[in-house]
């Protein structure tokens, strides 16, 4: 039932940020403000592209 982290790159700006799968909040880009996920009631919809997952629970 634990969520995974995972290293997502923004689309714009290319700024890479870890953000928790299961996000239930949207997630904004540090840099930009591009939006890099939104919640779903589950897994987290990804706009960027995941580079790589941290850690897998």
């Amino acid at each position: 039932m634990a969520g995974s982290f995972h290293r997502v790159a923004c689309g714009d700006c290319e700024n890479e940020q870890v953000v928790f799968g299961k996000a239930s909040s949207v997630v904004s880009c540090a840099v930009c403000g591009t939006t890099l996920a939104t919640p779903t009631g589950g897994e987290a919809e990804f706009h960027g592209e995941i580079v790589e997952t941290v850690e897998a629970r």
